[in-house]
């Protein structure tokens, strides 16, 4: 017989079979580290998807509130109670007031009022009271625009009608809609009207009709 080569490889021993306990713990082993390579891989993925729905999150809510802040800022500034004062060209002081007021957001000085009411000359011998259920005060010109059951009284005469214009700088008082009421010579009716001057001028047109009473 001769002696082995040191030199050449020698086959693999065969192992012996692995018992019962270890195979389990080999298994157990095995399982836990494809559960490792799993989350090493995983948990970076599901932070890096938590910190891209956070930023998403902010830049929603950053530009969702901008236009509603835009319309905040655009809603119509609204008075309660509202008081104007001045004077006409006669010097004569007037006092508008109201229960509410909204200036328009288009243009500043046009004031949409609720329940205007309007006091001229108070008190004086010239006193004159208008009011209807709303109107406009264009505080440029003055003018003052009623609708809606509009009532006007001076010291001599009363009447309703559906639309009138005032002018605070001159006192003068002008409507192209239907008037009635009672003045110092009876009841009168008309599709227009007028009243210049410190309200001793009236002026009635279209369809007038007057019934005079006969002053004991």
């Amino acid at each position: 017989m001769t002696a082995a080569d040191p030199a050449l490889p020698q086959a693999p021993l065969p192992q012996p079979p692995l018992s019962e306990p270890r195979r389990a713990d080999f298994e157990r082993w095995r399982r836990r580290s494809r559960l490792i390579r799993t989350l090493r891989v995983a948990l970076p993925a599901a932070i890096v998807l938590i910190f891209a729905g956070l930023i998403g999150s902010v830049a929603w809510s950053t530009f969702s509130a901008q236009p509603r802040a835009a319309r905040v800022g655009d809603e119509p500034i609204k008075l309660m109670n509202p008081r104007f004062v001045g004077r006409d060209d006669k010097g004569r002081a007037f006092i508008l007031t109201a229960d509410s007021a909204i200036r328009d957001p288009k243009d500043y000085q046009r004031v949409m009022l609720q329940k205007p009411n309007l006091v001229l000359d108070e008190n004086g011998p010239d006193q004159m009271r208008i009011n209807g259920a709303s109107g406009i005060f264009h505080e440029q010109t003055g003018k003052l625009e009623l609708s809606n059951g509009v009532r006007m009284a001076d010291n001599k005469n009363a009447f309703a009608t559906a639309a009138s214009l005032f002018d605070t700088k001159t006192g003068e008082v002008v409507g192209s809609g239907p008037i009635q009421g009672a003045g110092g010579l009876g009841e009168i009716s008309a599709e227009s009207y007028g009243v210049y001057g410190k309200g001793d001028r009236m002026v009635f047109k279209g369809g007038v009709r007057t019934r005079l009473e006969q002053k004991k």
